[in-house]
């Protein structure tokens, strides 16, 4: 018989060799970019945003949960597709630090909401301030706080009360259209565009033609995570810390226009922004946004939550590839070489400046940002009464009154200040932020808002003499919304050991972090723990050293880099 052709064979004998085997290599997991084809949601976040788009949930609240009370709202809506509408339910009081990552979210949340009221670029007119104010009061136990984004947040809002607020904002022209959410998130913006002395290029009317055009619209409003932007002429925004951004520049051949900049974000996984290396003008802008965010939108990582940010496409790309992808899949033409931006330090505006039509505008510090609806009225009333129609928010927590004549400059900085607003403050009140804290945020570890006031109060009484910024930044958690990596002075809420070994509130230090010409983050001490009780003696020493050691025109941050550790514990 002719031999078999078969390739099977019998089973090997006990204690034989196995025949070997190719080994295939391993697929790499699908990072859930759409462009690549994989559309399956791989998280609840994407399941949600597949069941239903979240701007659809308004109807949902005007027509059903205002009318039936908060025991109605469905989970997925109250703790998801809410935030397209700008509000989160607020941490239920007396909830410790200690129970935040173990707590199930029914047992931390109260059944009240935080509503964040989008003020893109922070222009704001007086009805527009009054609306904002009244609605404090009336709906909000009046609570307003300035966000880092140039925001104003309410608490203490009853969601019956939603679709009355919503009115009274859209009739000034207002919103909370995605104000939060997997959206692009207010637009950051120049609080004196279109009046300083020092702008080129007047950056609203490229602001406002993405916000008429992408704000609310189902194009944008499924993205990977939150999307944040700024489109500035001066460096007085944190440029480098936003998902895309416009900065000015002035191009040798073509004139003024903006330089990009993209992949910027804080929190648990910091990265600054890089440069696309492309010079864009003006009219441009708009459709530039639209390319950069559409691919964001197409391939931004959709698998893991934690990895979802746009950093971290830019990270694993490049800016080569980037910049290949948005010139020839969506813009279809090659964009400019650009100049890099002059560096300087970040601008707060805070005192009295003249503007380019010859008035002037006053910028005031609130404590960390925390206001009222009763001081926004105010401020609307001392405004109005020395010549000024336009208020503007800053992303450093401060307010600034515009179109001031030279005329009315002394007494209307001597009201705010009666206000409790002053033009003058020290370098410890200037240079300080806030985020919400313990009192109202679901994820936060410690307070930060009376925290931060109280530290403030006690440096100015111990160390008066400090003659420069020293920028202060405390969060109540690990998400950095109060930018504690780029601080001369980071401080991230967390539990810690004091001296008798308790578990209390306290901070982890980042020292020497800044944006703009100190750009980098803050240096981590090993084992440089604070608890808020020792925070005062700390940073009182930390000052003291520094005031002592620098050279001459020597930076906070510049000297960090070279101080030994002991100096720095």
């Amino acid at each position: 018989m002719p031999a078999s052709t078969s390739t099977s064979t019998a089973p090997a004998a006990p204690g034989a060799a196995h025949p070997t085997r190719t080994a295939r290599p391993a697929r790499p997991k699908g990072q859930g970019q759409w462009a690549n084809g994989h559309r399956e949601p791989l998280n609840g976040n994407e399941q949600q945003k597949k069941d239903d788009d979240g701007l659809n949930v308004r109807a949902r609240i005007e027509n059903i949960y205002a009318h039936r009370g908060f025991d109605s709202i469905d989970p997925a809506d109250k703790r998801g597709r809410f935030r397209w509408w700008g509000l989160y339910t607020q941490r239920r009081p007396g909830i410790d630090g200690g129970r935040t990552a173990v707590l199930e979210p029914e047992e931390l949340e109260d059944r009240y909401f935080m509503l964040r009221v989008r003020v893109d670029s922070g222009q704001l007119d007086l009805d527009q301030l009054r609306t904002i104010a009244s609605i404090s009061t009336e709906f909000g136990r009046d609570t307003a706080d300035l966000t880092d984004r140039q925001n104003i947040q309410l608490h203490w809002v009853e969601i019956e009360n939603v679709p009355e607020i919503w009115r009274r904002l859209e009739a000034v022209g207002l919103s909370t259209t995605e104000a939060c959410g997997d959206v692009p998130r207010v637009i950051l913006g120049s609080p004196v565009a279109g009046v300083a002395a020092d702008e080129v290029l007047d950056a609203t009317p490229a602001i406002r033609e993405i916000t008429d055009r992408y704000l609310g619209s189902q194009e944008f409003s499924n993205l990977p995570r939150k999307y944040k932007t700024t489109v500035s002429w001066l460096p007085d925004t944190p440029y480098e810390a936003n998902d895309i951004a416009f900065l000015g520049v002035e191009h040798p051949e073509y004139g003024p226009g903006f330089d990009v900049w993209v992949g910027g974000g804080l929190s648990t996984n910091p990265m600054l922004a890089k440069r696309l290396g492309v010079w864009v003008p003006l009219a441009d802008v708009p459709r530039v946004w639209w390319g950069v965010t559409s691919i964001f939108r197409d391939y931004g990582y959709r698998r893991l939550r934690a990895r979802a940010r746009m950093k971290f496409l830019v990270a694993d790309w490049g800016v080569a590839k980037f910049r290949e992808v948005l010139e020839t899949e969506y813009l279809k033409r090659p964009l400019a070489d650009g100049p890099a931006p002059e560096r300087t330090a970040p601008i707060d505006h805070v005192g009295v400046h003249r503007q380019a039509d010859g008035n002037f505008y006053v910028g005031v510090s609130p404590s960390v940002g925390r206001v009222s609806g009763t001081l926004l009225g105010q401020l609307a009333d001392v405004a109005a009464a020395h010549g000024s129609g336009r208020v503007r928010t800053t992303p450093y927590q401060k307010l600034l009154v515009l179109d001031v004549p030279e005329s009315e400059v002394d007494s209307l900085v001597a009201e705010l200040a009666g206000i409790g607003l002053s033009a003058t403050p020290s370098y410890w009140q200037r240079s300080a932020l806030a985020c919400t804290g313990i009192e109202f945020c679901k994820l936060a570890i410690v307070e930060t808002k009376q925290l931060t006031a109280d530290l403030i109060a006690e440096l100015e009484r111990r160390v008066p003499e400090l003659d420069v910024p020293i920028t202060v930044h405390v969060n109540g958690c690990p998400n950095a919304c109060a930018r504690t990596q780029v601080a001369d002075i980071g401080l991230k809420g967390q539990l810690v050991l004091d001296a008798e070994g308790r578990q209390v509130g306290g901070f982890q230090v980042h020292l020497g972090g800044g944006l703009g010409l100190d750009a980098g983050f803050g240096r981590k001490l090993r084992g440089l723990k604070v608890t808020a009780t020792e925070l005062p003696d700390y940073v009182e020493r930390l000052a003291r050293r520094y005031l002592s050691d620098r050279k001459p025109d020597e930076r906070f941050a510049q000297w960090v880099v070279r101080a030994d550790e002991e100096d720095l514990a």
